[in-house]
C-alpha cells in the first residue's frame, strides 16, 4: 500500500491524500507537478526514473475496511538529501533520456 506521503520533496509544498497535484517514482519518492515538470523534468533527483500522477485514496469507506479511515495516509514529511546545485546537474544528465530507457 502506498504511504501518501504529505509534501513535495523539493519545495515542501503540502499533497494532501486527495491531492492530484502529487507526483510519484517507482519508490514512492513524492513531488508537486510544478516541481516536476519546472525544476525536475520527469527525473526524480534519488534514483532517476520518471513520475506517474499518485493515486488518491478514497476518504469515504465505500468497500468494508478500504478508505483513508482505516489506512491513513503518512504523516512523516520527507525531504531531498541532495542540495539544488546537485539536483540540477543530475536532472541534465539524463533528462532527455526517456525514462523507460533510463
Amino acid at each position: 500500500m502506498l504511504e501518501l506521503r504529505p509534501n513535495c520533496e523539493y519545495c515542501d509544498k503540502d499533497l494532501p491524500p486527495n491531492s492530484e497535484e502529487a507526483y510519484i517514482c517507482s519508490y514512492e519518492c513524492t513531488f508537486c507537478a510544478d516541481c516536476v515538470g519546472d525544476h525536475l523534468h520527469n527525473v526524480c533527483p534519488n534514483c532517476g526514473g520518471g513520475f506517474m500522477p499518485r493515486p488518491v485514496r478514497p476518504k469515504t469507506e465505500r468497500r468494508d475496511g478500504v478508505f483513508l479511515g482505516t489506512h491513513p495516509a503518512s504523516d512523516k514529511r520527507v525531504h531531498l538529501k541532495y542540495d539544488r546545485e546537485n539536483i540540477a546537474e543530475f536532472v541534465k544528465s539524463i533528462r532527455d533520456i526517456p525514462p523507460d530507457q533510463r
